[in-house]
């Protein structure tokens, strides 16, 4: 272990990967878009919301690559090259024109996705070796960075679209994303291995649920915990990925004002960002399974009542959908560095996020289709209500894998 490590102040690493995070956290701002882009260019719902399915499908695949990377080249690299990648995504969809929506789709989706879904398991894997101590903590303060971005993308983003379009708005943010992950990349770096801090033991509660010898990919991938854990994190996450792109939609249905229901977008990016630093930080404490089992079946009960919920109680069950999605999204990183180690967990957690992927595609694409249908969302709501009392199951057969010996 470098003495210079102890030297070094390891929350620059933390604070960095924030700023870059604030910028990942525009793709939670769709809700916002899909409406100026739906009037803009005549398009339907589900045809616009593919928009979003893509760039969360690739935002999966781009964390498994940035992943496998990191793990070789370093952090820095990796996030530099995600920077010009997710600015070019976000620039070239300026250019989408009515009869050509697989522009947004290739744009916004493809490439914007797959740039930021690099740099989003470099950022946590590299804060979580600095803070061994405080792994659910700091894991939960990178990835809420990723949903207050929303909250202060949405204003702005909102202005914009009202002053120059929403077109100009996408290249806007373009150059936004570029000059400050380039600018926060360049200066990150990560510990020697083994490192932790001057004094610190893991307790023993804490040790037993920890992987002594990391595990590789390849090896955590044979585990049945990796498949049980994929599959609780996208029953898990269907119920917010299906409410985000359609929560001005929903809002206004229920009877809401325009200016109410851009709320409801600020309120979904408040709660995601609250959510992940909330019951991260939480599950240091009350344990990684216990948490994701609350949650589970608390948004599950809200799914239930959101279908038939009018005017400001929409707002308060989005609130906590929200708040639970979050949490997820805080604990999984944490649950998947105890179990599996740090030393591969940048593979291993885009891996996992693959099955993140599939819900990301199939949640928004799901209830696009019957809004367009019907004009509503009670079936698709009480299919992820189902979906988190499944996985709420699932989630009480997990336990750590068994210790490696060499």
């Amino acid at each position: 272990m470098s003495q210079d490590d102890q030297t070094y102040n390891r929350w620059i690493p933390v604070f960095l990967g924030v700023l870059i995070q604030l910028c990942l956290g525009s793709v939670y701002i769709w809700g916002v878009f899909q409406p100026a882009v739906v009037k803009m260019f005549g398009w339907n719902h589900a045809t616009a919301a593919l928009t979003f399915s893509f760039c969360l499908g690739v935002f999966t695949i781009g964390s498994v690559i940035g992943g496998m990377y990191q793990d070789k080249l370093g952090p820095k690299k990796v996030l530099m090259a995600s920077a010009v990648v997710l600015s070019i995504g976000f620039w070239l969809a300026g250019y989408t024109t009515a009869d050509k929506p697989w522009w947004l789709w290739l744009t916004y989706g493809i490439i914007g996705g797959g740039g930021m879904g690099a740099t989003y398991p470099t950022i946590i894997v590299t804060c979580q070796k600095w803070f061994p101590d405080r792994r659910g903590l700091v894991t939960g303060l990178v990835v809420a960075a990723l949903g207050f971005g929303g909250l202060i993308f949405t204003p702005l983003a909102r202005i914009l679209i009202a002053e120059y379009g929403v077109l100009v708005t996408f290249q806007i943010f373009s150059v936004i994303f570029l000059v400050v992950t380039l600018g926060c990349g360049f200066f990150f770096r990560i510990p020697q291995p083994g490192f932790a801090p001057a004094g610190w033991k893991p307790s023993v509660a804490a040790a037993a649920g920890m992987a002594a010898i990391p595990y590789t990919a390849s090896e955590a991938v044979k585990t049945w915990q990796f498949w049980v854990m994929g599959l609780v994190l996208g029953m898990a996450c269907s119920s917010g990925l299906m409410i985000i792109p359609f929560a001005k939609v929903l809002s206004l249905q229920g009877g809401l004002t325009d200016a109410v229901a851009t709320l409801a977008v600020m309120v979904i990016a408040a709660a995601n960002s609250g959510g992940r630093l909330l019951w991260a930080a939480m599950s240091d404490k009350l344990g990684r399974t216990k948490t994701v089992l609350m949650l589970l079946l608390v948004a599950g009960a809200c799914m239930l009542f959101l279908a038939a919920a009018k005017e400001y109680t929409i707002l308060v069950l989005l609130f906590i959908i929200a708040l639970s999605y979050g949490g997820y999204l805080g604990v999984f990183p944490a649950l998947c560095a105890d179990y599996f180690g740090t030393k591969s967990a940048g593979l291993i957690y885009g891996l996992l996020l693959l099955f993140f992927g599939v819900a990301a595609v199939g949640a928004p694409l799901l209830a696009g289709q019957i809004r367009d249908a019907t004009g509503g969302f009670v079936a698709s709501f009480m299919t992820t209500a189902i979906l988190s009392f499944v996985a709420a199951v699932l989630v009480f057969t997990l336990k750590p894998p068994a210790k490696k010996s060499s």
